[in-house]
C-alpha cells in the first residue's frame, strides 16, 4: 500500500504517562507476525470516559464497553487490528467474556474494569485463543514508553501510525497527556472507523472527564470525514491515572479545568486530522470554514454536506475549481442558507459575493490553490453567527482500489 503523503517522516516523541504502561504485540490475528494486538494497564485508582459508535450495528466490543463505562473504572484495555469481531453473533460476546475474564485474573482486578475494541475485517469470528495466550505474562512486555509499537498494533488499511502529546496546567501542577489512533477508510462523523485511546496522569471523576471527552469528540474525531461511512466499531477512550496530586477537581466548570480542556481538545483534533491525512487514498488535505449560520452545529451540518460530496471531493482531487458544487452542497444540507447572501472562498480568494459570483472572478489564482496539497474553502450562508471547522480529504481511484481488495 502507498504511503500517505502527509505521513510524517517520524513517530512523535510521546513521553511517559505516569501510572499508565502500554505495549503492542503479535497475536497471530495478522499475516506475518505484524503487531496485531494493544494492551495498556492503568493504575488501580485510574478512571475512565469514552465515546461509541453511533451505528445500529455494533460490534460487539462496543456494547461491552458501553456497560462497562458505567462503572467509570479501569485497569486494561485490549485492541486488536485484524478482525472487528462486528456481526459475530453470541460467538463474539462469548470472545468477549473470555478476553475480559483472562484480563481480569491477569491483572488481578474485575471484569468490568477491562475494556475492549476491535478492528478489521467484518463478519469474521474472532478466537480468543490468541489474545489470551499474549496476556499471559503480558507485564513483562508492558513499558511506559511502548507507544509506538501500540500505534502499530492497531493499524488496517493506515500508512502510518498516529499518536500526539500536550502538557496541560492544574492548580499549578504539570499534567501529561498522550494519545494514539488509528483511522484511514470508513471515516464520518458520530465516531468512524477508527480507535483512539487517550491517557493522562490527572485524576479526574469519570462523570467530568465524560464531559470533557463529550466536548473535545465533537470539535475532533466528530468534525473529521473521509467518505462519509460509519463504522461498527469506533471506539475512543479517555483513561485517567490519577497519579498527579493536582487540586481536586468537582465540577466541569472549574477554572482550573481551562488549560487541560484545551490541551486535549489539541491532542484529539491533531490524531483526527492524522486520520484524515491518511484518508484512503487522499492526495489533498481540505478544511472547510463555515460561518454565517443559525447555529455552530447548524455550520457544521452545512461544511459536512459539503465535506461528504463525491462531486466536490473529486473536482478538488482534479484540482477543478467547480464551485457551483460548493454551492449544490450547501443547498442540499437542509439548514436554513441565504442563496442571495451567499458567500464562497477558495484558498482565500474570494469567488462569490451576495449570492452570484465577484465581477471580474478570475479562476486562474483559485486552480493555482487548488494544485497545492492542503485546500482551504469558505463559505458564508448568510443568515447568522453560527461557525464550524471540518476536515476531509479529496476522493481518487486509489481509494477504489484500496477498498476493492482491502480482504485479499
Amino acid at each position: 500500500m502507498k504511503r500517505s503523503p502527509f505521513a510524517p517522516p517520524l513517530f512523535p516523541d510521546l513521553p511517559s504517562v505516569s501510572g499508565i504502561r502500554i505495549a503492542g504485540v503479535s497475536a497471530g490475528l495478522k499475516r506475518a507476525g505484524k503487531r496485531d494486538l494493544l494492551i495498556a494497564e492503568m493504575r488501580p485508582s485510574a478512571t475512565i470516559a469514552g465515546k461509541l459508535t453511533s451505528s445500529k450495528c455494533p460490534s460487539a466490543p462496543v456494547d461491552w464497553c458501553r456497560k462497562a463505562l458505567k462503572g467509570g473504572k479501569a485497569r486494561v484495555i485490549i485492541a486488536n487490528s485484524g478482525n472487528a469481531n462486528a456481526f459475530t453473533g453470541n460467538s463474539g460476546n462469548r470472545t468477549i467474556q473470555e478476553v475480559t475474564a483472562a484480563a481480569a485474573k491477569e491483572f488481578q482486578c474485575r471484569n468490568h474494569e477491562v475494556f475492549v475494541a476491535s478492528t478489521g475485517v467484518i463478519g469474521q469470528p474472532l478466537d480468543p485463543n490468541p489474545i489470551c495466550r499474549c496476556l499471559d505474562g503480558a507485564a513483562k512486555t508492558l513499558s511506559p514508553e511502548n507507544w509506538l509499537d501500540a500505534a502499530d498494533a492497531i493499524r488496517t488499511t493506515d500508512t502510518f501510525p498516529k499518536g500526539a502529546t500536550r502538557t496541560a496546567d492544574i492548580g499549578g501542577e504539570r499534567i501529561q497527556i498522550v494519545g494514539i489512533a488509528k483511522g484511514s477508510g470508513m471515516i464520518a462523523p458520530d465516531m468512524a472507523t477508527m480507535l483512539g485511546f487517550i491517557f493522562t496522569d490527572a485524576k479526574m471523576p469519570a462523570s467530568i472527564l465524560q464531559k470533557l471527552l463529550d466536548y473535545s469528540t465533537e470539535r475532533s474525531f466528530n468534525s473529521i470525514t473521509v467518505d462519509s461511512d460509519t463504522s461498527t466499531s469506533d471506539t475512543v477512550l479517555l483513561a485517567a491515572s490519577g497519579s498527579v496530586k493536582h487540586p481536586r477537581i468537582t465540577s466541569i466548570k472549574d477554572p482550573k479545568l481551562i488549560r487541560f480542556r484545551q490541551a486535549l481538545t489539541e491532542v484529539m483534533v491533531e490524531l483526527a486530522t492524522q486520520i484524515v491525512r491518511d484518508g484512503e487514498g487522499a492526495r489533498k488535505f481540505i478544511t472547510i470554514d463555515i460561518s454565517g449560520a443559525t447555529s455552530a452545529q447548524s455550520a457544521k451540518r452545512i461544511g459536512l454536506a459539503i465535506a461528504n460530496s463525491p462531486l466536490v471531493k473529486t473536482a478538488l482531487a482534479g484540482e477543478d475549481a467547480n464551485w457551483g458544487r460548493i454551492v449544490m452542497a450547501v443547498g442540499k444540507a437542509g439548514e436554513r442558507a441565504n442563496r442571495d447572501k451567499l458567500s464562497i472562498s477558495i484558498g482565500g480568494i474570494p469567488i462569490t459575493s451576495d449570492g452570484q459570483v465577484i465581477n471580474d472572478y478570475d479562476e486562474q489564482p483559485v486552480a493555482e490553490h487548488l494544485k497545492k496539497s492542503e485546500v482551504f474553502l469558505a463559505v458564508d450562508v448568510g443568515i447568522g453567527r453560527g461557525k464550524a471547522r471540518v476536515w476531509t480529504c479529496d476522493l481518487t481511484h486509489d481509494y477504489i482500489s484500496i477498498n476493492a481488495d482491502y480482504r485479499s
